[in-house]
Parts: structure tokens; sequence; C-alpha cells
């Protein structure tokens, strides 16, 4: 398998990305190769010659000299910069010198530029960005969470059946219990198109759906796979993100306060739990519904991070989810419009 990784995406790029994708090495198999698409100059110095010389073709560089910034309009930069490190990447993937592209940087113009080169999956209408939330119960896909803002119920059924493939076949649940989120229980409460989601989601009775989910039923074990539009899944991500560094700032002061030994005797356990749901070590998040294997990390994605993105897209490639997402889509019954 060809791996290949935006070395000039994220905050701590290119250093905590090459890094990552280093480490990665040790862990895959003879004939993998991880590729890494930057500004060659740079990549080549930061690897060193020694570590060039050590995993020979399992560890490639492809010239990019441009970088398309965080701040920059995903279109218009797309346009602009072509030679950019996150355009290479994808057209890596669509001329079939890659099977799968890892970027922790600009979003849009990542998910825009698999979309324009790598296409969606047949039958796919929008891709969606697919989170994995680590809670006490087992671990939660909420889709999408960033790259359809504008959702129809199309898009939200559509969700649910690819989330429900990458729960069941990467995740291993055998059967994810499926929630809209709403803002109540009751069939009676939501916009137009979270009740037409649900009615449209419902009607397709391979689908474990349980109905409307509130934004704390995430964390309650409700359910498995939670459908939003892509405005409030990145609203329910960035909180829950704050949220969990903040409890673990205010845990860290209060011992610190009553005891500096108590403090240093829970350092162990908080660590563990630190790790334990943390969002680097689900690597990043796939992009559901592009025709082939794409990750986007978390923009302050570090070593362990990218580590982390490669063995997932090896699980995701491997296991065929895009395969089972086509068959599914061409043989299910529902046909939701695109209005």
């Amino acid at each position: 398998m060809r791996i290949a990784i935006d070395a000039m995406g994220g905050d701590y790029a290119p250093d905590e990305i090459i890094a990552g994708a280093i480490e990665s090495i040790e862990k895959l198999d003879k004939g993998d190769a991880v590729i890494l698409v930057g500004p060659a100059g740079v990549i080549e110095e930061k690897i060193g010659a020694k570590n060039l010389r050590k995993y020979g073709d399992m560890l490639q560089i492809v010239d990019a000299p441009e970088v398309i910034d965080m701040n920059e309009s995903p279109i218009e930069a797309l346009r602009k910069k072509k030679r950019s490190s996150i355009s290479i990447m994808t057209k890596l993937a669509a001329d079939g010198q890659a099977d799968a592209v890892i970027s922790a940087g600009n979003t849009g113009a990542c998910v825009a530029a698999c979309q324009m080169r790598m296409r969606n999956i047949e039958g796919v209408n929008r891709p969606g960005i697919a989170v994995v939330f680590p809670t006490f119960e087992g671990p939660v896909t909420v889709c999408d969470v960033g790259a359809n803002i504008a959702c129809k119920p199309v898009n939200f059924y559509q969700y649910a059946v690819m989330a429900t493939m990458y729960s069941k076949h990467v995740l291993g649940i055998e059967n994810p219990r499926v929630g809209v989120m709403s803002i109540g229980e009751e069939d009676a409460k939501g916009n137009e198109i979270v009740k037409k989601s649900r009615e449209l989601i419902k009607s397709d009775k391979n689908i474990n759906f349980i109905g409307n989910i509130e934004g704390r039923d995430i964390f309650k074990g409700k359910c498995d796979v939670a459908v939003s539009d892509g405005f409030v899944g990145n609203v329910v991500l960035k909180l829950t993100e704050g949220l969990v560094d903040g409890l673990f700032k205010v845990i860290k002061h209060e011992l610190m306060q009553e005891s500096l030994l108590l403090a240093m005797k829970f350092k162990p356990i908080m660590m563990k739990m630190y790790q334990k749901y943390d969002y680097h070590e689900y690597g990043g998040a796939p992009l559901l519904g592009v025709n082939g294997t794409a990750v986007i990390c978390h923009g302050s994605s570090k070593v362990r991070t990218i580590r982390n993105a490669v063995m997932m897209s090896r699980k995701f490639h491997n296991q065929k989810i895009n395969e089972k997402i086509k068959e599914y889509l061409s043989t299910t019954n529902v046909r939701g419009t695109d209005e």
C-alpha cells in the first residue's frame, strides 16, 4: 500500500508530520510505502541521509513547492497553487500512484481537492468527514463534522449508510445504532431538513435507526453513529475538544491546590485517561464518500497522530469500505432526492 502524506499540513509541520511518517514505517509491511509530499529540499533535510538510506523505497518524496495556508480560501488556493502539497497529493491518488492520502492542513482545501481529483463514490452525492468520539461507553462515529454545512435529506441518509459501514467494519461494532442529531428526542423536534432526513433513514430497514438524539446522548452510550450536517457536527467537535482540555486543567489545578503529593500520585492515572480519550489516538477522520482513502487530521497533529492516521488508513483500505458503501447504495430501495 502506498500512503501519500501532506508534509506541510498542520500547525507543527513539517517536523512532526515527517517524524510521524517515519515512525509509521516501522509498522508497515514489506512492499508498503510512505510518500511525503512537499518541498523536496526541506523534506530531505528533515529526514536526513541516514534515514533515506535506511528505509529505501519505503520512504519516498514527491516535490510540491507550494503550500496552502490554513486561512486561505480553499477553491481559490487550489486554483492558484496547482503545485501545492494538497493538490499534488490528491493527484497522486487520482492517477493511481497512491492508495491513501493524509493531511493535517487546510480542511476545506483537502475536501475540495479530494472531490475534484478523486471524485465521489458512485451513488454518493456529497462526502462527509467522520470523526470518532472516544467515550466511556465506546467509540461513537459522528458524520459530518465540516465537509458539508448545507445538507439535504439525501446527504443525511448517505452519511448514515457510510458511517454505519465504517463503524461496523473498522471499529468492529456489529450492528451500529444510528441517531440523527436534533434539539430533542421527540419526532416533532428539529427543523424540516432533520425531520425529512429522519423519515428517509427510518425507511431503510437495514439501518439500526433509533431516531432523534441530543448532543449529550453521544457520551451516554445511546448510539454508535450520530448523523448531522457539517455545521452542527463541527460545533459539537470543537466544543467537546475545548471541554475535555478544560476539564483536565481544572482537575490538575484542584489536585495541585490540595496537595503536590496527591497530584503526583494521580499523574499516571490522568495520563492514562488523557491518552485513552485523546483524539490523537484515532489519528484522523476519514472523508467518507470519495473514491479512495482520504484521512483528514487535526491541525494540531503531532507524531502520534500521523502514525495512527497511517494505521487507520491501512485498515480502511484493507477492509474495502468504499466497495461496501458502493454496493450498499446500489442495492438499497431507499431513493432520496437532492432537493
